[in-house]
């Protein structure tokens, strides 16, 4: 790149256990990006601005995905996530009834005896896996708890979900099959939920307060297809399990590197709201996610195209000293709303309340149940995946007891 910029951003030449310093260098040099496949934006300004304008959509799903994949293809196409209104507004008013604040909290009981289990299997072992052991069950448990997936299936669920993840574009650059593992999570989950459906309707088991008995009820009403269930209850499941495992592991690494805030937090856990706020921000679980330009516009003094991708790098956005004084430090104090870690405008993620609601619990879980936590002598083993971005292995040692009971948070 003419000028002396910092030149093509390509993310795998990023250090994924630490991007930041490379997102400062094009958020001051070159923040509105001209990469090799489409327009890069690390501002928070210009991040925020895009979220929040209907001259941008997610125009459909990826449209990289083989044709020989039906089942992941016809699935995925019926995530809200990749749709437009007035589309997306039907689909979003409904799950959104499974999301509000006083469902959430109605389940914080239920979801402290979660974290509480896993704490306690934790402790029993002495040092293990974080991610394995507590953060990536924990958000699978939940979601199935909200699903109304019975307990036996759940271990179930979470191998499918891990495999319909492969197709994300970095995992299908480091396994040939990623695409036909995926097709195989699918096609399996969406005959696990079709079976599911009818099950009920044959034993008139259509009424219940789970997010299932819901969807059936809406089709009795409106006559939505069994496709947009089936796709609307695997994008549950798999859309708040990675995110919601990277920011435990991530938030809890954080932490370990500022023992002073660890420390506080520990004593004073009913200021965890906030401080998930922070850790979110700090380090964003979605590092990046894109948007087509529907017409033309001007971004700090660039003319995008009608089409043209725009990724949006939330995790660089988040770290803009014009909308946070001193990004780089965690400061669980700060007022850190109007990050972007969960998205802004439309596409704001709906499940937001459930995950903050998780990352209390599942903080309070660690940190007050298992005074011991600690970083093992093991080095973090990081996911190659810029995107979902998190610990893959994250070994700890458990010097406290179990947790006993449940554990309420907040």
């Amino acid at each position: 790149m003419s000028g002396g910029g910092p030149g093509p951003f390509r993310t795998a030449d990023v250090d994924v256990a630490d991007p930041y310093p490379c997102y400062r260098r094009y958020r001051e040099e070159d923040p509105v990006h001209r990469g090799e496949d489409g327009w890069y934006l690390f501002r928070h300004a210009d991040v925020a601005r895009v979220l929040s304008s209907r001259r941008y959509g997610r125009g459909g799903p990826p449209a990289r995905l083989p044709g020989d994949c039906p089942h992941l293809r016809s699935t995925v196409a019926n995530w809200m996530v990749f749709m437009d209104p007035p589309r997306h507004t039907r689909v979003r008013a409904l799950v959104a009834k499974a999301f509000t604040p006083r469902i959430v909290e109605g389940l914080r009981p239920r979801i402290g005896e979660l974290a509480a289990g896993l704490a306690a299997e934790l402790a029993a072992q002495g040092e293990a896996d974080l991610v394995d052991g507590f953060a990536a069950p924990f958000p699978i448990l939940v979601i199935s708890e909200l699903l109304g997936v019975p307990k036996e299936d759940r271990p179930w669920f979470r191998a499918r979900a891990e495999d319909l993840q492969q197709a994300t574009s970095a995992r299908v650059a480091r396994r040939p099959d990623a695409f036909a593992v995926a097709e195989r999570a699918a096609r399996e989950f969406g005959a696990y939920f079709r079976a599911e459906f009818a099950r009920r309707r044959a034993e008139a088991a259509v009424g219940g307060t789970d997010l299932i008995a819901a969807l059936l009820a809406e089709q009795a009403r409106s006559g939505i297809d069994e496709d947009l269930l089936a796709g609307t209850c695997v994008h549950l499941l798999t859309a708040g399990h990675e995110t919601t495992t990277n920011l435990l592991a991530k938030g809890l690494l954080a932490l370990f590197a500022h023992p002073d805030r660890l420390d506080r937090l520990r004593a004073r856990p009913g200021s965890l709201p906030g401080a998930v706020e922070e850790l979110v921000r700090y380090d964003s679980p979605v590092q990046m996610i894109s948007r087509w330009a529907h017409e033309d516009d001007r971004v700090g003094g660039h003319v995008i195209r009608r089409g043209e991708k725009v990724t949006l790098v939330l995790g660089s956005a988040n770290r803009d000293p014009e909308r946070f004084p001193d990004p780089d430090r965690l400061d669980l104090h700060r007022d850190a709303r109007r990050h972007t870690g969960f998205g802004l405008g439309i596409h704001y993620c709906v499940g937001a309340p459930l995950a903050r609601a998780e990352a209390e619990i599942g903080f309070t879980a660690l940190l007050t149940g298992l005074p011991g936590l600690a970083l093992a002598d093991e080095p973090v083993r990081w996911a190659d995946d810029l995107v979902f971005h998190g610990p893959a292995r994250m070994v700890v040692r458990v010097g406290g007891g179990p947790a006993r009971g449940s554990v309420s948070g907040g």
